[in-house]
């Protein structure tokens, strides 16, 4: 099992400890008023790591606090991994990302777009092309969320069981063929619309590979990066570590709510959110991306692919806002950020809802967990709490400024 502690004196890492200080009493105060049970916040620089803070409780019931150790739900956080899973493929040359998707799952082979109606009326016509691998990691498909519920073709999710973006006892082969059968919202590689894509590109990943989705992880990444406590299920032994899961309340508290089913392999294998990740595994899940491919001297991606996945992919250098025309993602937190494969990209600093480097990368989970990469910087941070929010906690904007007044050089 990895292991994460402070490696190095924040001034040597180029970190004002005072600056550190203020970030974990911001954070702190979110536990002592009742919207946070606990948290894990970590900042390496070079590698090292600089500063590291367990505050609250991962059980609140319990009184069981959080530790280096403690296990999370990192839900979308997955996507990055399902990413690196494909370019492996990739790098192999038994996938390209100019592939038809139709090309390894047939149910693809004709998609249509939503034009009007509704329920058993509506009105589709044909594609202007195929989705391509390259639309599903961009999440330019045209698939959508069924949660969105800003376009009837979210409705059209809803009705066909996709609320959790999976059929009551499906596997992720029977959720493909549903997801097949439904509109898309746009004609492939013409809008950003963050959607069950990476679900998709798992299937693919299984296809191509003939593995399930959870042993070609295990086998191909997480096992040579030493990430041995993530997966998609736990074990017995490290149940008594797993954070409970937590909604927020009207009054600003939280309470205990169901999170994913971790007890025993599921059935269905998510390459969109399934996976549970401890802090010492996802710090070394970012250095290998922060030293491109590469790490304790095991090279799984070339620099090139890394390069390829963390720079921004939408038209034009666009940002999530403008390519991004739905009503679900016009919002301030999108300016100045791109795509890049399966993760967010900072193409202008100056756009950005907060500060952040050019070129910074990384993703977030729906319960609120967060990671970057700022290559210029040589930086990596990453905030873990179990805490599904039905509104914006506008943790992530104050997390990022406090952590960029902390860099001194």
């Amino acid at each position: 099992m990895a292991v994460l502690r402070q490696e190095v004196d924040p001034a040597e890492a180029g970190l004002d400890a005072k600056a550190l200080d203020r970030l974990d009493r911001s954070l702190a105060r979110r536990v002592d008023e009742g919207a946070l049970p606990g948290f894990l916040v970590s900042v390496a620089r070079g590698g090292r790591v600089a500063h590291l803070t367990a505050h609250g409780l991962r059980d609140v019931a319990a009184g069981a606090p959080v530790a280096p150790d403690t296990l999370w739900r990192v839900y979308s956080m997955t996507k990055p991994v399902t990413a690196v899973a494909a370019l492996l493929l990739v790098e192999e040359g038994r996938l390209s990302l100019d592939d038809p998707v139709a090309r390894h799952l047939p149910a693809f082979a004709e998609p249509r777009v939503y034009v009007g109606g509704s329920g058993t009326d509506v009105v589709t016509r044909p594609a202007a092309g195929p989705i391509l691998v390259r639309h599903l990691m961009t999440h330019t498909a045209g698939l959508t969320f069924a949660f969105y519920r800003t376009h009837p073709v979210d409705a059209l999710y809803r009705d066909a069981g996709l609320e959790s973006s999976v059929p009551a006892g499906a596997d992720l082969a029977e959720t493909i063929e549903v997801y097949a059968r439904l509109p898309l919202q746009f004609d492939p590689g013409t809008q950003w619309n963050y959607s069950v894509a990476s679900n998709v590109l798992g299937r693919i990943i299984e296809v191509v590979s003939g593995q399930p989705l959870d042993v070609f992880f295990a086998e191909r990444i997480l096992g040579p990066l030493g990430m041995s406590d993530t997966g998609f299920h736990i074990t017995e032994e490290q149940a008594g570590r797993l954070a409970e899961l937590y909604g927020d309340t009207d009054g600003g508290g939280i309470v205990p709510i169901p999170g994913l089913p971790l007890h025993g392999r599921p059935r269905f294998l998510s390459g969109s959110g399934g996976l549970v990740s401890s802090a010492p595994d996802w710090h070394r899940f970012m250095e290998f991306l922060r030293r491109r491919g590469e790490l304790d001297g095991v090279r799984l991606l070339s620099p090139a692919a890394v390069d390829l996945m963390t720079r921004n992919h939408l038209p034009g250098g666009a940002d999530l806002r403008a390519f991004g025309s739905r009503p679900a993602h016009d919002e301030p937190g999108n300016d100045g950020v791109g795509f890049g494969l399966g993760v967010s990209v900072v193409t202008d600093p100056a756009r950005t809802l907060a500060p952040q480097g050019l070129g910074s990368f990384g993703w977030s989970g729906v319960a609120t967990t967060t990671f970057w990469v700022d290559p210029g910087r040589d930086l990596t941070v990453q905030f873990l709490t179990q805490v599904r929010p039905r509104r914006s906690l506008r943790i992530f904007p104050e997390l990022k400024r406090l952590v960029h007044e902390a860099v001194t050089g």
